[in-house]
């Protein structure tokens, strides 16, 4: 099939492997002898694969523009392929244009409508997706001419469109990526933990107080009143154990003793977690 379909052709036995050159020469008599040849034939079909083994330096040099996008870059190899087939099949010989010319808008204009189709975590209007696009497009020229990041209102004069309109495709751009719950806060081995790691499965403090004064509730209002008292002036007011034994005639020793053994008692009603109550200490005179 070779020797019919390339006939007077060099022999090509690895056309990815061919310099870039020699590549823009073949592809000009592929192009002729395809014309040439019947739609639908092996020999065509052989002409036509030929010419997308030639061609896809053409899809790898359009792919680094999309460098940044979190897709695989196979997946963006391969839908540029299916841009480099549309462009073969539509391109005429007959204009005098390089075909590379021809071929790299049809490549970089598929791998576009993949990204502003395929790739959206939520499904969006086309216009609001378009829409996107021309926000981010006319958002860094503005702010190549005034310095800053445009306010909303800049960019809606920019673009000649209601603050609303803004404000619209800002909301539909939400929707272009989304993360994982699953995702956890040291994903990409950075110390910085993600946005939903800030909002999802963080530890709160606060609960843990609520927890430990729900359970210490019934035990302090077990106490006397001269421990529930030690306590207050203690951790309420915050006074020192020698300013408390000033206040109850009391020696700053004595103090210390007592917020030892209430603290105790505290402790063992929460590791029992049992209904009774510490024992009321009886008065003492000091």
């Amino acid at each position: 099939m070779r020797c019919e379909a390339l006939a007077g052709l060099p022999e090509i036995t690895r056309p990815t492997e061919v310099s870039t050159t020699d590549a823009r020469a073949l592809s000009a008599a592929l192009f002729v002898r395809l014309r040439e040849l019947e739609e639908g034939t092996p020999e065509s079909s052989y002409v036509r694969n030929t010419l997308v083994e030639l061609n896809l330096s053409l899809v790898r040099f359009a792919a680094r523009r999309f460098r940044g996008h979190s897709e695989p870059a196979e997946d963006i190899v391969q839908v540029g392929t299916i841009g480099l087939i549309k462009a073969i099949n539509r391109f005429d010989v007959d204009r005098g244009i390089e075909f590379s010319a021809f071929a790299l808008p049809t490549i970089v204009g598929e791998m576009k409508r993949f990204f502003r189709d395929a790739v959206w975590a939520v499904r969006v209007p086309r216009r609001l997706q378009e829409l996107r696009i021309d926000m981010a497009k006319c958002a860094d020229r503005l702010e190549q001419r005034i310095g800053h990041r445009p306010t909303r209102g800049e960019l809606a004069a920019q673009m000649h469109v209601p603050e609303e309109c803004v404000a619209e495709g800002e909301r539909a751009a939400n929707g272009y990526s989304a993360s994982s719950l699953d995702a956890s806060a040291d994903e990409d081995d950075s110390d910085t933990p993600g946005p939903m790691a800030r909002r999802l499965a963080t530890s709160e403090p606060s609960y843990e107080l609520v927890e430990d004064y729900a359970s210490l509730k019934p035990l302090i209002a077990g106490l006397g009143d001269r421990d529930r008292l030690i306590l207050s002036l203690r951790f309420g007011e915050e006074l020192t154990q020698a300013q408390i034994g000033e206040r109850l005639g009391l020696s700053q020793m004595h103090i210390s003793r007592l917020l030892k053994r209430i603290l105790s008692d505290l402790r063992a009603g929460l590791v029992d977690d049992g209904p009774t109550a510490p024992e009321k200490a009886p008065l003492m005179d000091g």
